[in-house]
């Protein structure tokens, strides 16, 4: 009767202690609003027509999934790297960033600040400093004070978020919160999903924009339609209003008119719904733009392997019908420092919408 007692009580104090951590976790939910002004200046920076832009993209994958890591959420073993190899990926990116400082625009993806997965490295601060000629604007889209998966190692406290370095200062820049979430309990521990905006006045009167966006992962697919399509509505109305648009982003879906065999080998993604964006998403003039020849990130069920892994391309451009592609290149780093790779892209800002070719 004893034992019976004690196994009791230890059963209600862990389902107290369970039902406590959920009561901690509501109430201290990052809770965004829908729209938040990240920065605003009087004196923006003005972009002329007829201008080349240079924009580089990269998810960093926090600098935590170089080629050695596998990940538990796509079906590896390992939660997080060492802080050897974290500080390498780190010291890498860091350096990539400074030596391509030309660029006007750095659109990176998770972006860490002082999280447990990363050994607390403020990325943001530390790539902020690394590009003096460049204006820094972070929006948070993973902010958790303890994500207690996996049981045995948890992830622990994450802050992360999209950074874009920008050459020119804005007149605003806005996060903007994503519609959709995931049932309760499982949305107080994932991301609150976000695209960033900055707005560059133009000598025509109109507003040159530009989006950091990163989309749903693992969903059933019901997340990624609803922001697809907030995003479309909010573009539109931007190009009616004459406005010119470029976004850079992880989409976490493959570029229309994509097929497997873009990738290097068979596409083997458990967890995650892989598609390509209907050909019809756009009107037909809104230009998709990736490199179809080198893929831009690597699934995490193993560790990278150049002869096993499954590639596909989920980092690309899109751009409104009065923006012309110039070149459009994905570095091949062959997957060393994250489990994406970077993308280049030079473009040009045309004053006459019906000179484009």
């Amino acid at each position: 009767m004893r034992l019976i007692k004690i196994t009791g009580w230890i059963l209600i104090s862990i389902l107290t202690l369970f039902i406590l951590f959920l009561l901690f976790a509501t109430f201290s939910d990052y809770k965004p609003a829908v729209k938040e002004i990240i920065s605003e200046s009087a004196k923006p920076d003005t972009i002329r027509t007829g201008e080349k832009i240079s924009c580089l993209l990269w998810n960093i994958g926090y600098c935590g999934l170089g080629r050695e890591m596998d990940f538990f959420y796509d079906g590896g073993s390992q939660v997080r790297t060492s802080y050897e190899n974290t500080l390498r990926n780190f010291s890498y990116i860091k350096r990539f960033l400074a030596e391509n400082d030309s660029c006007h625009f750095i659109l990176l993806q998770e972006v860490d600040i002082k999280s447990k997965r990363t050994y607390r490295i403020n990325e943001a601060d530390s790539f902020d400093r690394a590009l003096p000629n460049h204006h820094a604007f972070f929006a948070l889209n993973y902010k958790v004070k303890f994500v207690p998966v996996p049981p045995l190692s948890p992830l622990g406290k994450v802050n992360s978020g999209l950074l874009t370095l920008a050459k020119y200062l804005p007149g605003k820049c806005v996060r903007h919160n994503y519609p959709g979430d995931y049932s309760w309990p499982t949305n107080l521990f994932m991301l609150d999903r976000c695209f960033m905006v900055n707005r560059y006045p133009l000598p025509n009167g109109k507003e040159f924009l530009v989006i950091n966006s990163h989309n749903s992962a693992f969903d059933d697919g019901s997340l990624k339609i609803q922001e697809m399509q907030y995003l479309k509505d909010f573009m539109m109305e931007e190009y009616g209003k004459g406005n010119y648009i470029l976004v850079g982003a992880d989409w976490n879906q493959n570029p229309p008119d994509f097929t497997s065999k873009t990738s290097s080998s068979e596409l083997k993604y458990e967890r995650f719904l892989l598609h390509s964006i209907d050909n019809d998403f756009m009107p037909e003039d809104w230009k998709w733009i990736y490199y179809p020849s080198i893929p831009s990130n690597r699934n995490l069920k193993t560790p990278y392997d150049q002869d096993s892994s499954s590639l596909t391309i989920l980092d690309f451009f899109l751009l409104s019908p009065n923006l012309r592609k110039l070149r459009v290149k994905t570095l091949n780093l062959q997957f060393e420092y994250s489990d994406h790779q970077p993308v280049l892209l030079d473009l040009e800002i045309i004053d006459n919408a019906s000179s484009i070719e």
